[in-house]
Protein backbone atom coordinates (compact mmCIF):
# COMPACT_ATOMS: atom_id res chain seq x y z
CA UNK A 1 0.00 0.00 0.00
CA UNK A 2 1.39 3.90 -1.13
CA UNK A 3 1.15 5.85 1.71
CA UNK A 4 0.42 9.60 0.57
CA UNK A 5 2.97 12.03 0.43
CA UNK A 6 2.31 15.35 3.01
CA UNK A 7 1.89 17.51 0.35
CA UNK A 8 -1.39 15.57 -0.94
CA UNK A 9 -2.74 15.45 2.72
CA UNK A 10 -4.81 18.77 4.36
CA UNK A 11 -2.84 20.58 6.25
CA UNK A 12 -4.09 20.74 9.76
CA UNK A 13 -3.52 22.01 13.53
CA UNK A 14 -4.58 20.65 16.42
CA UNK A 15 -5.66 22.06 19.80
CA UNK A 16 -5.84 21.38 23.41
CA UNK A 17 -5.92 22.61 26.80
CA UNK A 18 -4.16 22.40 30.13
CA UNK A 19 -6.47 22.09 33.42
CA UNK A 20 -6.72 20.83 36.79
CA UNK A 21 -7.95 17.19 35.48
CA UNK A 22 -5.31 17.51 32.59
CA UNK A 23 -1.41 17.94 32.90
CA UNK A 24 0.94 19.07 29.88
CA UNK A 25 2.34 15.50 30.20
CA UNK A 26 -1.84 14.13 29.78
CA UNK A 27 -1.98 16.08 27.06
CA UNK A 28 1.17 15.66 25.20
CA UNK A 29 0.07 12.15 25.36
CA UNK A 30 -3.57 12.85 24.01
CA UNK A 31 -2.03 14.79 21.43
CA UNK A 32 0.66 11.83 20.12
CA UNK A 33 -2.78 10.01 19.72
CA UNK A 34 -4.69 12.44 17.99
CA UNK A 35 -2.09 13.65 15.51
CA UNK A 36 -2.35 9.86 14.42
CA UNK A 37 -6.04 9.95 14.33
CA UNK A 38 -5.03 12.59 12.06
CA UNK A 39 -2.97 10.90 9.95
CA UNK A 40 -5.37 8.11 9.77
CA UNK A 41 -8.15 10.37 8.59
CA UNK A 42 -6.08 11.89 5.86
CA UNK A 43 -4.35 15.06 7.44
CA UNK A 44 -0.77 16.03 7.55
CA UNK A 45 0.01 18.00 11.49
CA UNK A 46 1.82 21.03 10.93
CA UNK A 47 1.14 22.87 14.26
CA UNK A 48 0.06 22.50 18.18
CA UNK A 49 -1.52 24.91 20.06
CA UNK A 50 -2.06 24.35 23.72
CA UNK A 51 -3.47 26.85 26.62
CA UNK A 52 -3.16 26.54 30.60
CA UNK A 53 -6.88 26.90 31.73
CA UNK A 54 -9.06 26.30 34.43
CA UNK A 55 -11.91 25.21 32.49
CA UNK A 56 -12.87 25.58 28.77
CA UNK A 57 -14.28 29.35 27.48
CA UNK A 58 -17.63 28.72 27.10
CA UNK A 59 -17.66 30.60 24.07
CA UNK A 60 -14.43 29.79 22.03
CA UNK A 61 -13.13 27.43 24.12
CA UNK A 62 -9.86 28.80 24.04
CA UNK A 63 -9.22 32.29 25.63
CA UNK A 64 -9.13 35.50 23.84
CA UNK A 65 -4.98 35.81 23.47
CA UNK A 66 -4.81 32.40 21.96
CA UNK A 67 -8.51 32.25 19.16
CA UNK A 68 -6.81 35.30 17.99
CA UNK A 69 -3.11 33.51 17.54
CA UNK A 70 -4.85 30.88 16.26
CA UNK A 71 -6.44 32.85 13.81
CA UNK A 72 -3.17 34.82 12.81
CA UNK A 73 -1.57 31.15 12.38
CA UNK A 74 -4.47 29.69 10.20
CA UNK A 75 -4.45 32.73 7.91
CA UNK A 76 -0.91 33.10 6.84
CA UNK A 77 0.31 29.58 6.68
CA UNK A 78 -2.70 27.90 4.54
CA UNK A 79 -4.11 25.61 6.81
CA UNK A 80 -7.73 23.38 5.96
CA UNK A 81 -8.95 22.01 8.73
CA UNK A 82 -8.49 22.81 13.03
CA UNK A 83 -8.93 19.67 15.03
CA UNK A 84 -9.68 20.15 18.92
CA UNK A 85 -8.58 16.81 21.33
CA UNK A 86 -12.16 17.87 22.98
CA UNK A 87 -15.98 17.97 22.32
CA UNK A 88 -16.83 21.19 21.13
CA UNK A 89 -20.63 22.05 22.05
CA UNK A 90 -22.26 22.77 19.42
CA UNK A 91 -22.46 26.36 20.36
CA UNK A 92 -18.81 26.42 20.72
CA UNK A 93 -18.38 25.14 17.29
CA UNK A 94 -19.96 27.33 15.36
CA UNK A 95 -18.46 30.41 16.93
CA UNK A 96 -15.24 28.83 16.50
CA UNK A 97 -16.35 28.48 12.78
CA UNK A 98 -17.20 32.19 12.55
CA UNK A 99 -14.34 33.51 14.25
CA UNK A 100 -11.38 31.11 12.42
CA UNK A 101 -12.96 30.71 9.07
CA UNK A 102 -11.72 27.49 8.81
CA UNK A 103 -13.17 23.99 8.85
CA UNK A 104 -13.57 23.17 12.77
CA UNK A 105 -13.11 19.47 13.94
CA UNK A 106 -13.50 18.05 17.39
CA UNK A 107 -12.20 14.78 18.59
CA UNK A 108 -15.60 13.04 18.50
CA UNK A 109 -16.01 14.18 14.77
CA UNK A 110 -12.55 13.18 13.43
CA UNK A 111 -13.33 9.12 14.72
CA UNK A 112 -16.60 9.24 13.32
CA UNK A 113 -14.93 10.35 10.24
CA UNK A 114 -12.50 7.95 10.36
CA UNK A 115 -15.31 5.06 11.18
CA UNK A 116 -16.78 6.36 8.16
CA UNK A 117 -13.35 5.73 6.12
CA UNK A 118 -13.27 2.19 7.37
CA UNK A 119 -16.51 0.81 7.41
CA UNK A 120 -17.24 -2.11 4.42
CA UNK A 121 -20.14 -4.11 5.36
CA UNK A 122 -23.69 -2.37 5.51
CA UNK A 123 -23.86 -3.12 8.77
CA UNK A 124 -20.73 -0.91 9.43
CA UNK A 125 -21.82 1.24 7.40
CA UNK A 126 -25.57 2.09 8.66
CA UNK A 127 -24.32 2.37 12.17
CA UNK A 128 -21.77 4.88 11.56
CA UNK A 129 -24.51 6.66 9.66
CA UNK A 130 -26.54 6.40 12.43
CA UNK A 131 -23.39 7.53 15.01
CA UNK A 132 -23.35 10.73 12.58
CA UNK A 133 -26.37 11.45 12.27
CA UNK A 134 -26.80 11.78 15.89
CA UNK A 135 -23.85 13.99 16.37
CA UNK A 136 -24.91 16.26 13.09
CA UNK A 137 -28.37 16.66 14.81
CA UNK A 138 -27.50 19.28 17.54
CA UNK A 139 -25.36 21.05 15.29
CA UNK A 140 -27.14 21.63 12.02
CA UNK A 141 -27.61 25.12 11.68
CA UNK A 142 -29.59 27.88 9.62
CA UNK A 143 -27.42 29.07 6.66
CA UNK A 144 -30.09 30.18 4.49
CA UNK A 145 -31.23 33.60 3.97
CA UNK A 146 -35.14 32.50 2.76
CA UNK A 147 -37.10 31.64 6.28
CA UNK A 148 -39.76 29.83 4.67
CA UNK A 149 -40.87 27.15 2.40
CA UNK A 150 -44.26 25.94 0.95
CA UNK A 151 -44.71 21.86 1.06
CA UNK A 152 -48.17 22.78 -0.46
CA UNK A 153 -50.62 19.71 -0.60
CA UNK A 154 -53.64 18.80 1.64
CA UNK A 155 -53.40 19.90 5.16
CA UNK A 156 -49.52 21.31 4.46
CA UNK A 157 -51.00 25.27 3.41
CA UNK A 158 -49.91 27.88 5.74
CA UNK A 159 -46.60 29.36 6.73
CA UNK A 160 -44.55 26.07 6.36
CA UNK A 161 -41.60 25.30 7.72
CA UNK A 162 -37.96 27.41 8.39
CA UNK A 163 -35.31 25.17 6.52
CA UNK A 164 -33.20 24.54 9.62
CA UNK A 165 -36.88 22.51 10.91
CA UNK A 166 -36.63 20.54 7.42
CA UNK A 167 -33.20 19.80 8.21
CA UNK A 168 -34.03 18.62 11.08
CA UNK A 169 -36.73 16.72 10.63
CA UNK A 170 -34.76 15.09 7.97
CA UNK A 171 -32.55 13.51 10.02
CA UNK A 172 -34.72 12.99 12.48
CA UNK A 173 -36.29 10.74 9.80
CA UNK A 174 -32.89 9.19 8.92
CA UNK A 175 -32.21 8.54 12.20
CA UNK A 176 -35.86 6.64 12.89
CA UNK A 177 -34.75 5.02 9.20
CA UNK A 178 -31.42 3.64 10.17
CA UNK A 179 -32.67 2.39 13.98
CA UNK A 180 -35.56 0.24 11.91
CA UNK A 181 -32.49 -1.22 9.81
CA UNK A 182 -30.39 -1.81 12.23
CA UNK A 183 -33.17 -3.94 14.54
CA UNK A 184 -33.84 -5.71 11.82
CA UNK A 185 -30.13 -6.80 11.46
CA UNK A 186 -29.93 -7.47 14.94
CA UNK A 187 -32.52 -9.94 14.60
CA UNK A 188 -30.94 -11.28 11.91
CA UNK A 189 -27.20 -11.48 13.83
CA UNK A 190 -28.60 -12.94 16.86
CA UNK A 191 -30.52 -15.94 14.65
CA UNK A 192 -26.70 -16.42 13.53
CA UNK A 193 -25.32 -16.91 16.89
CA UNK A 194 -28.07 -18.83 17.73
CA UNK A 195 -27.20 -21.32 15.09
CA UNK A 196 -23.81 -21.33 16.31
CA UNK A 197 -24.51 -24.16 18.43
CA UNK A 198 -22.86 -24.86 21.48
CA UNK A 199 -19.08 -24.09 21.39
CA UNK A 200 -17.37 -21.93 23.68
CA UNK A 201 -17.24 -18.13 22.35
CA UNK A 202 -13.67 -16.27 22.48
CA UNK A 203 -13.72 -12.71 21.71
CA UNK A 204 -10.62 -10.25 21.36
CA UNK A 205 -11.03 -6.74 22.52
CA UNK A 206 -8.59 -4.03 23.35
CA UNK A 207 -7.69 -0.59 22.66
CA UNK A 208 -7.19 -0.12 18.69
CA UNK A 209 -3.82 -0.76 16.88
CA UNK A 210 -3.06 -3.21 19.28
CA UNK A 211 -2.69 -5.75 17.13
CA UNK A 212 -6.27 -7.76 17.53
CA UNK A 213 -6.35 -8.67 14.22
CA UNK A 214 -2.87 -9.87 13.70
CA UNK A 215 -3.50 -12.44 16.71
CA UNK A 216 -6.57 -13.32 14.86
CA UNK A 217 -4.75 -14.03 11.50
CA UNK A 218 -2.15 -15.80 13.47
CA UNK A 219 -4.32 -18.03 15.19
CA UNK A 220 -6.78 -18.98 12.81
CA UNK A 221 -5.73 -17.98 9.57
CA UNK A 222 -8.73 -16.12 8.98
CA UNK A 223 -6.79 -13.10 7.09
CA UNK A 224 -8.33 -10.36 8.65
CA UNK A 225 -7.26 -7.08 7.02
CA UNK A 226 -4.30 -5.71 9.68
CA UNK A 227 -3.11 -1.81 9.44
CA UNK A 228 -0.48 0.10 11.15
CA UNK A 229 -3.42 2.53 11.48
CA UNK A 230 -6.28 3.21 14.23
CA UNK A 231 -9.16 1.41 13.69
CA UNK A 232 -8.24 -0.57 10.95
CA UNK A 233 -10.98 -2.68 10.94
CA UNK A 234 -14.67 -2.29 12.31
CA UNK A 235 -16.49 -4.96 11.26
CA UNK A 236 -16.36 -8.26 13.73
CA UNK A 237 -15.15 -11.23 12.31
CA UNK A 238 -16.18 -14.68 13.45
CA UNK A 239 -14.16 -17.78 12.99
CA UNK A 240 -14.32 -21.76 13.87
CA UNK A 241 -10.81 -22.47 15.75
CA UNK A 242 -9.37 -25.95 16.67
CA UNK A 243 -6.37 -26.06 18.93
CA UNK A 244 -5.49 -29.68 19.81
CA UNK A 245 -9.00 -30.85 18.07
CA UNK A 246 -11.45 -28.66 20.17
CA UNK A 247 -13.40 -26.31 18.44
CA UNK A 248 -14.61 -22.70 19.45
CA UNK A 249 -15.26 -19.67 18.09
CA UNK A 250 -12.64 -16.49 18.21
CA UNK A 251 -13.90 -13.17 17.42
CA UNK A 252 -12.10 -10.34 16.65
CA UNK A 253 -13.97 -6.79 17.35
CA UNK A 254 -13.83 -3.18 17.04
CA UNK A 255 -10.58 -1.73 18.70
CA UNK A 256 -11.63 0.76 21.83
CA UNK A 257 -9.90 4.33 22.46
CA UNK A 258 -9.70 6.88 25.18
CA UNK A 259 -12.55 9.25 24.74
CA UNK A 260 -14.58 7.17 22.51
CA UNK A 261 -17.86 9.41 21.61
CA UNK A 262 -21.05 8.03 23.14
CA UNK A 263 -22.85 7.78 19.68
CA UNK A 264 -20.70 5.20 18.59
CA UNK A 265 -20.76 3.34 21.89
CA UNK A 266 -24.57 3.45 21.20
CA UNK A 267 -24.85 2.66 17.50
CA UNK A 268 -21.90 -0.20 17.93
CA UNK A 269 -24.13 -1.65 20.22
CA UNK A 270 -25.09 -4.74 18.37
CA UNK A 271 -21.48 -5.22 17.55
CA UNK A 272 -20.48 -5.11 21.17
CA UNK A 273 -23.21 -8.08 21.94
CA UNK A 274 -20.29 -10.66 20.27
CA UNK A 275 -18.41 -9.26 23.80
CA UNK A 276 -21.13 -9.43 26.25
CA UNK A 277 -22.20 -13.05 24.76
CA UNK A 278 -18.67 -13.95 24.51
CA UNK A 279 -17.62 -17.32 27.49
CA UNK A 280 -14.00 -15.83 27.74
CA UNK A 281 -12.64 -12.47 26.93
CA UNK A 282 -8.86 -12.39 25.47
CA UNK A 283 -7.51 -8.54 26.57
CA UNK A 284 -4.46 -7.63 24.21
CA UNK A 285 -2.61 -4.98 24.97
CA UNK A 286 0.35 -3.18 23.28
CA UNK A 287 3.38 -3.60 25.70
CA UNK A 288 5.55 -1.40 23.74
CA UNK A 289 3.59 1.53 23.61
CA UNK A 290 4.37 3.74 26.67
CA UNK A 291 0.32 4.53 27.81
CA UNK A 292 -0.39 0.93 27.87
CA UNK A 293 -1.65 0.83 31.44
CA UNK A 294 -4.01 4.27 30.11
CA UNK A 295 -5.27 2.27 27.60
CA UNK A 296 -6.00 -0.60 29.63
CA UNK A 297 -7.71 1.40 31.88
CA UNK A 298 -9.63 2.46 28.42
CA UNK A 299 -10.53 -0.56 27.32
CA UNK A 300 -11.95 -1.83 31.36
CA UNK A 301 -13.79 0.99 31.21
CA UNK A 302 -16.10 0.46 27.94
CA UNK A 303 -16.50 -3.32 29.45
CA UNK A 304 -18.04 -1.90 32.40
CA UNK A 305 -20.23 0.07 30.26
CA UNK A 306 -21.36 -2.53 28.31
CA UNK A 307 -21.66 -4.66 31.34
CA UNK A 308 -18.64 -7.09 30.26
CA UNK A 309 -16.16 -6.53 32.93
CA UNK A 310 -17.38 -9.27 35.03
CA UNK A 311 -16.40 -11.83 32.46
CA UNK A 312 -13.54 -14.41 32.52
CA UNK A 313 -10.09 -12.45 31.24
CA UNK A 314 -6.90 -13.33 29.66
CA UNK A 315 -4.07 -10.47 29.53
CA UNK A 316 -2.06 -10.93 26.60
CA UNK A 317 0.43 -8.53 26.32
CA UNK A 318 1.51 -8.00 22.27
CA UNK A 319 4.16 -6.75 20.37
CA UNK A 320 7.19 -7.62 22.92
CA UNK A 321 9.01 -7.40 19.16
CA UNK A 322 8.79 -3.79 19.40
CA UNK A 323 9.70 -2.92 23.24
CA UNK A 324 12.68 -0.78 23.34
CA UNK A 325 14.78 -1.76 26.84
CA UNK A 326 14.68 1.77 28.49
CA UNK A 327 18.65 0.47 29.77
CA UNK A 328 20.25 0.06 25.96
CA UNK A 329 21.53 3.78 26.01
CA UNK A 330 22.57 4.25 29.91
CA UNK A 331 26.42 5.00 30.30
CA UNK A 332 27.70 1.92 32.54
CA UNK A 333 28.62 5.12 35.60
CA UNK A 334 25.02 5.22 36.26
CA UNK A 335 24.54 1.26 36.42
CA UNK A 336 24.68 1.09 40.13
CA UNK A 337 21.56 3.96 40.45
CA UNK A 338 19.20 3.42 37.63
CA UNK A 339 15.98 1.84 37.70
CA UNK A 340 15.57 -1.59 35.75
CA UNK A 341 13.30 -0.97 32.81
CA UNK A 342 13.81 -3.51 30.86
CA UNK A 343 11.59 -6.09 29.07
CA UNK A 344 12.38 -8.92 31.87
CA UNK A 345 11.79 -6.54 34.49
CA UNK A 346 8.81 -5.41 33.11
CA UNK A 347 7.33 -8.86 32.62
CA UNK A 348 8.27 -10.22 36.17
CA UNK A 349 6.39 -7.03 37.54
CA UNK A 350 3.28 -7.57 35.40
CA UNK A 351 3.08 -10.93 36.33
CA UNK A 352 3.65 -10.46 39.98
CA UNK A 353 0.60 -7.89 39.62
CA UNK A 354 -2.15 -9.95 37.77
CA UNK A 355 -0.51 -13.14 39.99
CA UNK A 356 0.94 -14.24 36.78
CA UNK A 357 -2.19 -14.88 34.76
CA UNK A 358 -0.58 -12.53 31.76
CA UNK A 359 1.17 -13.73 28.94
CA UNK A 360 3.95 -11.78 26.48
CA UNK A 361 3.73 -12.45 22.80
CA UNK A 362 4.29 -10.98 19.32
CA UNK A 363 1.39 -12.06 16.59
CA UNK A 364 3.73 -10.82 14.24
CA UNK A 365 6.34 -12.74 14.76
CA UNK A 366 4.75 -15.50 16.17
CA UNK A 367 7.67 -15.21 19.64
CA UNK A 368 5.75 -17.49 22.43
CA UNK A 369 1.79 -17.72 20.75
CA UNK A 370 2.08 -21.36 21.23
CA UNK A 371 2.73 -21.15 24.89
CA UNK A 372 -0.23 -18.58 24.65
CA UNK A 373 -2.36 -20.81 22.89
CA UNK A 374 -1.93 -23.87 25.60
CA UNK A 375 -3.14 -21.58 27.97
CA UNK A 376 -6.06 -20.71 25.84
CA UNK A 377 -6.96 -23.87 25.00
CA UNK A 378 -6.91 -24.88 29.12
CA UNK A 379 -9.28 -21.97 29.37
CA UNK A 380 -11.73 -23.16 26.79
CA UNK A 381 -11.82 -26.69 27.94
CA UNK A 382 -12.55 -25.33 31.56
CA UNK A 383 -15.52 -23.78 30.03
CA UNK A 384 -16.63 -26.64 27.38
CA UNK A 385 -16.11 -29.42 30.11
CA UNK A 386 -18.55 -27.40 32.78
CA UNK A 387 -20.91 -27.34 29.99
CA UNK A 388 -20.54 -31.09 28.52
CA UNK A 389 -18.55 -33.20 31.53
CA UNK A 390 -19.05 -36.31 29.60
CA UNK A 391 -16.32 -35.08 27.20
CA UNK A 392 -13.64 -34.52 29.18
CA UNK A 393 -11.84 -37.65 27.99
CA UNK A 394 -12.30 -36.18 25.00
CA UNK A 395 -9.87 -33.61 25.39
CA UNK A 396 -7.08 -33.81 27.99
CA UNK A 397 -5.45 -31.38 29.92
CA UNK A 398 -2.10 -29.74 28.61
CA UNK A 399 0.72 -28.70 30.74
CA UNK A 400 1.65 -25.93 30.00
CA UNK A 401 5.18 -24.95 31.12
Amino acid sequence: MIEKSASNLERTVLVGIITSNQSKKILDEYLDELNFLTFTAGGNVVKRFTQKMNTPDPKFFLGKGKIEELYSYIKNNDINSVIFDDELSPAQQLNIEKFLKSKIVDRTGLILDIFAQRAKTSYAKNQVELAQYQYILPRLKGLWTHLERQKGGIGMRGPGETEIETDRRIVRNKIGLLKKKLVSIDKQMATQRGNRGSLVRVSLVGYTNVGKSTLMNSVSKAKVFAEDKLFATLDTTVRKVVIENLPFLLTDTVGFIRKLPTQLVDSFKSTLTEITEADLLVHVIDISHPNYEDHMNSVNFILSEIDANDKPILLVFNKTDKYLDKNEKMDDIFDIEYEDKSLNKLKFNLKKKYKNGVYFISALSNTDINKWKKELYKKVREIHITRFPYNAFLYPDLDIN
